[in-house]
């Protein structure tokens, strides 16, 4: 069986790639992406789409990737709604709540809380952002912190799902910075962190490398350029 690979598509755009071959995108800002690679932009192939919260710089091209490859798209009630109203199938929505489990061909997704803004591209209510737990068909648990401060209950989320790697937002100012996230990666326990949302404009201005300097020890933190893979 092939490993399972998360791609990193720039600000908070992935590419998770499954050992049994699915392919999921989550949060996919490709077009519009100042840092999406140019062969990254236009997929040939998109199994399931998962979105955090409604947020344009998030929804990015979900409507258009879900009517071209009959995608399965999951995302919290009301965003889902929204998208239904926007082109997607009603038939290929998974609309969740927070805490709920939902099974998509194998792979398993959870809403968590995350503290943010929350509005679809149109400025209409789309529900609150939230973070996604993904469990692939082998085993291997993400966790996607979508856009948030730091919060006590990390360290639920830590002990409930165990993730394998955590997927943190370390720009600032509209998200969790360094600072910030050295002290989520110590509430969530886990040691393997791939840092996003930076880099993208001139406001986000954490880095990987300030995070390194702030975790606890013992914490590998990924420092991937758009573009990038690593095996989970």
């Amino acid at each position: 069986m092939a490993d399972t690979t998360l791609t990193w598509l720039g600000h908070a755009a992935f590419r998770l790639d499954t050992a049994s071959g699915k392919r999921i995108y989550i949060d996919p800002f490709l077009n519009g992406n100042p840092k999406c690679p140019a062969n990254e932009q236009t997929p040939e192939r998109v199994d399931i789409i998962a979105l955090t919260h409604g947020h344009g710089d998030h929804v990015g091209d979900t409507v258009d990737l879900a009517k071209k490859h009959g995608a399965t798209v999951f995302a919290l009630v009301e965003l889902a709604g929204w998208l239904g109203k926007h082109g997607v199938d009603e038939g290929k929505l998974q609309a969740s709540n927070k805490g709920g489990t939902v099974d998509v061909d194998g792979v398993k997704f959870t809403l968590t809380s995350a503290f943010h803004s929350g509005s679809g591209p149109d400025g209409s209510y789309v529900g609150e952002p939230s973070g996604i737990v993904v469990t692939t068909e082998d085993g291997k648990t993400l966790y996607f912190a979508g856009d948030t401060c730091m919060f006590g209950d990390m360290a639920l989320i830590g002990r409930v799902y165990k993730p394998d790697v955590a997927i943190l937002p370390i720009g600032d100012y509209y998200t969790m910075g360094p600072k910030e996230a050295a002290v989520a990666v110590e509430l969530l326990g886990v040691k393997r962190i791939v840092p996003c949302h930076w880099g993208t404009f001139g406001l986000l201005t954490g880095t990987p490398e300030a995070l390194e300097k702030l975790a606890p020890s013992g914490v590998t933190i990924e420092k991937l350029q758009p573009g990038d893979s690593v095996t989970v």
